[in-house]
């Protein structure tokens, strides 16, 4: 029997003692490793417990210490508070708050969230939002390619996020990540966004698939640009990725596809916050570019 066999039977037959509180906990755990594109295997290495012992947590079953759950919530680069779901209750403003936006709509919240950034000097000209082209979605949705094409018919420049925060860290993005962990990451992610937004008035920008991880910098994204979500179903993504000779970020996986399916759908409700959504999935390069190409144009109010 294979550990990961163990591993199943143990959870299996635990089943019976779960309770709501750890099902929901485990759920929480599962939905943040997904947005964060992390494996088990690599969340349990971060946090420095068992991989068998993080699968108990996921699954709802076993008796978890605080201790582990601390290692956890750094692991997945998140609050004790977060990973427990109780972020609001650290100050009865925060209380308030909640209460009041409790049973507001989506579209209510998004114009909330946007006055409030207008409010506190965080929004973005309305212009110069209009004039920065965001794209967002899973590696292989096409931000590159697409990117590039549309930058060259509108005649704007074309900047690849990654390839920007290589130049400012002075190495490859992988090396960012194994040299000096997640949070120098993030910091070289945000100053190489805040830097093309203060340059160009008018650009195309490709960002890398995680950026939607980082709340504080997909604020400054979803204020300062009109993004666009390139999106594609799990199987388009793998197949354009395997393509490019990358198996990034699964490498490691020997369930790459469930992997892939996660995290897709851990980060597709922040993706679905973007300006305009294209679906590229059943569609050539060229035909994907039209759609991009139209769906820009006309949100930006410009002869097609």
């Amino acid at each position: 029997m294979t550990s990961q066999e163990s591993t199943l039977m143990e959870v299996s037959e635990s089943e019976t003692k779960r309770s709501p509180f750890l099902e929901a906990l485990g759920e929480r755990v599962r939905t943040l490793r997904s947005r964060q594109g992390m494996t088990r295997r690599a969340v349990a290495v971060a946090a420095d417990v068992s991989e068998r012992h993080l699968a108990n947590l996921e699954y709802g079953t076993g008796n978890v210490s605080v201790l582990v759950l601390l290692q956890v919530s750094h692991a997945l680069q998140c609050s004790l508070a977060e990973l427990l779901g109780d972020v609001t209750t650290s100050s009865p403003e925060w209380l308030l708050i909640r209460e009041l936006l409790s049973t507001r709509s989506e579209a209510d919240l998004r114009r909330a969230r946007v006055q409030l950034g207008e409010m506190f000097g965080e929004g973005g000209n309305a212009q110069e939002r209009k004039n920065r082209i965001a794209l967002i979605g899973l590696r292989g949705a096409g931000k590159t390619a697409l990117g590039q094409r549309l930058a060259d018919d509108m005649g704007f420049p074309f900047i690849e996020l990654s390839r920007e925060i290589e130049q400012f860290a002075g190495c490859q993005i992988s090396e960012i990540h194994n040299l000096y962990g997640a949070n120098a990451y993030r910091r070289y992610e945000r100053r190489a966004l805040e830097e093309a937004i203060q340059i160009y008035p008018e650009v195309v920008i490709a960002t890398p698939g995680g950026l939607v991880s980082d709340s504080a910098n997909f604020n400054v994204l979803l204020s300062h640009c009109t993004t666009v979500w390139l999106q594609a179903d799990a199987a388009d993504h793998m197949g354009r990725v395997a393509a490019q000779g990358d198996m990034r970020p699964m490498a490691a996986s020997r369930e790459a596809m469930e992997d892939l399916k996660r995290i897709l759908e851990g980060r597709s409700a922040f993706y679905s916050k973007a300006d305009l959504t294209i679906n590229t999935s059943g569609r050539s390069e060229d035909q994907a570019f039209d759609a991009l190409r139209t769906s820009v144009r006309q949100h930006l109010a410009l002869p097609a």
